[in-house]
């Protein structure tokens, strides 16, 4: 596996995660791009960190609604099991995998 597609799929992770924090399980693209950099040291444009919602909202494990030029990343169900560990997501790393994402 590639160092790109681990890092990939560790913010996935992350990002579930991090919605899951959430009083509304929700946070814009802007303001996981900043938790990503501060967190993890991915260092990565908003528009990457789009894609990423984009693959998860692919596995619906995240819902996206668009608001102005950001977009919006809800948890979805299938996203908590992940988080869960019931059910597998792939490309997204097992929250077993690491302690503390």
């Amino acid at each position: 596996m590639t160092m790109e597609k681990l890092m990939e799929q560790e913010a996935r992770l992350a990002i579930l995660k991090e919605l899951a924090k959430e009083d509304n399980r929700a946070m814009s693209s802007a303001r996981m791009q900043v938790y990503l950099l501060t967190r993890l040291l991915i260092d990565k444009p908003r528009e990457w960190v789009e894609q990423q919602f984009i693959y998860l909202r692919d596995m619906d494990a995240i819902t996206i609604v668009q608001a102005d030029s950001v977009k919006i990343a809800r948890l979805a169900d299938r996203g908590e099991y992940h988080l869960q560990g019931l059910i597998s997501i792939p490309g997204v790393l097992r929250p077993s995998a690491r302690s503390e994402v």
